[in-house]
């Protein structure tokens, strides 16, 4: 629908602006943070949906994090069982540390269990966790309304189905599991170390002020980089998808170098945010350690000193250090950690955001059913406009009786296809109203309306699956019967007859492996298989050669027979026996009649099919 002023594509909250600039690279723009603790908060609705799962990882961990706090307390008293009385004499209790030992090889054996459990459990509630992420993402998407998706980059909108929720499932089954441990870690650690020696104690835990501090600056820095590395990936994707799709024009027009430039140019600016967020993810862990060995220093010194006066054993000090250890490596991990998790946040965030976009209603206060539509539609004084204060459509009028044929042609632009959009409701009006057998259709279940109109569009579009398949799209339930009627119908039977598994070859991607005039034999079966009271032609034999063109054409004058038809068309030489030809200018009607009547008016008609037929410039 070009030239008509719509609404063009572009990302949702976009990082990457293309301008008028020299140079290959885009500008890179970057948002700022949005709410981590909404997005945060929505995700872990989603891991407690699969409860069982959660509470067993819970579970598992709690395990897993006793037996690793045991294991200081029994290494001290293996420690402790070797003594040295008032004359120097080294004195084992081989009982005491035999046991030791071998609760010691118990509690590292049952470890290892668990944590090979906790891989399993960290799996399971991963990907049951993004099945439900991507299945509501996906529920979402397909009830978007056609706005959103004419106004967001294709690509972009598949690099959240993918990558975003992607790196959420990554995060969960390996940071979770690792959260859950940490946080029971650090409680117990903390009451074991009191237990000990609260001086030691609070030697220990002198240095967390300093972590926090550390890590909450750095963490700051990382999170705007790694928003502004999901979103340009999301822009490569749109340019990846858009050059793929458009290969042909790409080529066609020589621009493969521009192509090139423009990837480069996105991915430069993807690798400087990648290369700052991990500097900064990079950093974390090294800054971490450096505290945690401080504060495992002034245990040691001030740990010696007790030691030597007595108040406590040197396996104290020991298990005392591995304590320490156990509670600043926690800390430590989820900083190693917080790059993913960064990555998760705004990952979620950006699926969320689809998820909160307003889905297309299927309003309808009126009682309207397909199968008793008549096929009268009105337009009354109908103004629309894709994009506020530019108009497409201005005061437009037109009646259409039952079973008409209606042509409705004019310059690029000037509205044509946007009387299609309106009576779909594919967009809805910003004034005046139109019926369908006296019905209002912003009354009328969208559903419903759509169920009984058939649109075949100039660019065709098939599915992966069979012809059979493609052809019964509009209507699954169809007979054997049916679908032979409609292939032979639509003059598809002949050449689907000559395929080598006929009805069940299966197509490529999009039907290449289809000539363009059989795909649009195929969207011309598959609506009259869905048998509409109301078609739409809109521009269906534009793309094709004059002896294809003639094909589709006696497979319209079936398709169209006791329908209520409008036609778009460019070429004014499948029109002309229409019942009547509307001429949309500037997005009003501004003459109609037949054929023969418009061309003896010598109006706007008359210069369009002048230009055509006898190549003359209007």
């Amino acid at each position: 629908m070009a030239g008509e002023n719509r609404p063009q594509q572009g990302n949702l909250g976009p990082v990457v602006r293309m301008g008028n600039r020299r140079g290959p690279g885009p500008v890179m723009n970057v948002e700022k943070p949005k709410n981590a603790g909404a997005a945060l908060k929505r995700l872990m609705k989603y891991i407690g949906s699969s409860g069982k799962l959660f509470v067993g990882l819970i579970f598992i961990m709690v395990v897993i994090t006793v037996l690793g706090l045991m294991a200081p307390s029994l290494q001290r008293s293996a420690i402790d069982a070797i003594t040295i009385d008032g004359e120097k004499r080294l004195s084992v209790d081989f009982v005491q540390m035999g046991t030791m030992l071998a609760l010691m090889l118990l509690t590292y054996v049952l470890s290892a269990v668990f944590t090979y459990g906790q891989g399993i459990f960290s799996a399971r509630l991963s990907q049951s966790t993004v099945q439900k992420m991507r299945k509501d993402l996906f529920a979402k998407l397909v009830r978007l309304p056609i706005k959103y998706t004419d106004t967001h980059q294709h690509g972009d909108l598949m690099s959240r189905m993918t990558n975003d929720v992607e790196n959420v499932s990554n995060t969960i089954s390996q940071s979770i599991g690792s959260l859950i441990s940490s946080v029971l870690t650090v409680a117990g650690s903390l009451v074991i170390m009191l237990c000990y020696s609260p001086l030691l104690t609070l030697i220990s835990v002198s240095t967390i002020f300093l972590t926090i501090g550390v890590s909450s600056f750095m963490s700051k820095n990382m999170r705007k980089f790694f928003i502004a590395q999901q979103k340009l990936l999301g822009s490569l994707n749109g340019h990846i998808e858009e050059t793929v799709s458009g290969y042909k024009t790409v080529v066609a027009f020589n621009k493969q170098k521009d192509a090139a430039d423009t990837f480069d140019g996105i991915s430069a600016e993807l690798k400087k945010a990648g290369i700052k967020a991990q500097i900064f993810s990079g950093a974390m862990g090294p800054s971490m350690n450096v505290i945690s060995n401080i504060g495992f220093l002034l245990v040691a010194v001030f740990g010696g000193k007790l030691a030597f006066e007595g108040v406590i054993t040197i396996g104290t000090i020991q298990a005392f250090i591995l304590y320490s250890k156990q509670f600043s490596r926690p800390i430590n991990e989820i900083a190693n950690q917080f790059a993913q998790i960064q990555t998760a946040i705004a990952g979620a965030e950006r699926v969320f955001e689809i998820m909160d976009a307003e889905v297309e209603n299927d309003d309808g206060d009126i009682e309207f059913k397909a199968e008793d539509v008549k096929g009268e539609i009105k337009f009354e004084n109908v103004c629309f406009s894709y994009v506020p204060e530019k108009q497409v459509l201005k005061n437009f009028n037109l009646e259409v009786r039952q079973g008409e044929k209606i042509a409705i042609v004019g310059a690029t632009g000037s509205g044509k296809t946007t009387v299609v959009n309106l009576l779909t409701r594919f967009y809805d009006l910003d004034s005046g109203r139109i019926t369908i057998d006296g019905k209002d259709i912003s009354r009328i279940s969208k559903s419903e309306l759509r169920n009984s109109i058939a649109i075949v569009l100039q660019d065709t579009v098939l599915f992966n699956g069979s012809i059979a398949q493609n052809i019964r799209y509009g209507r699954l339930d169809a007979e054997n019967d049916e679908l032979l009627f409609a292939a032979e119908s639509a003059n598809a039977d002949k050449f689907i007859d000559r395929l080598p598994d006929s009805y069940e070859t299966e197509l490529s991607e999009s039907g290449g492996n289809l000539s363009q005039g059989q795909r649009q034999l195929l969207s011309i079966a598959r609506a009259v298989l869905k048998d509409p009271k109301i078609l739409i032609l809109d521009e269906a034999t534009s793309s094709v050669d004059t002896r294809t063109e003639m094909h589709i054409q006696s497979a319209m004058v079936a398709l169209m027979k006791n329908r209520t038809s409008l036609i778009i068309a460019h070429r004014l030489s499948t029109i002309r026996d229409a019942d009547k030809i509307v001429v949309v200018d500037n997005g009003s009607v501004i003459e109609s009649g037949s054929h023969e009547e418009l061309i003896a008016h010598k109006g706007a008609y008359y210069k369009l099919y002048r230009s055509q037929f006898e190549g003359i410039a209007t």
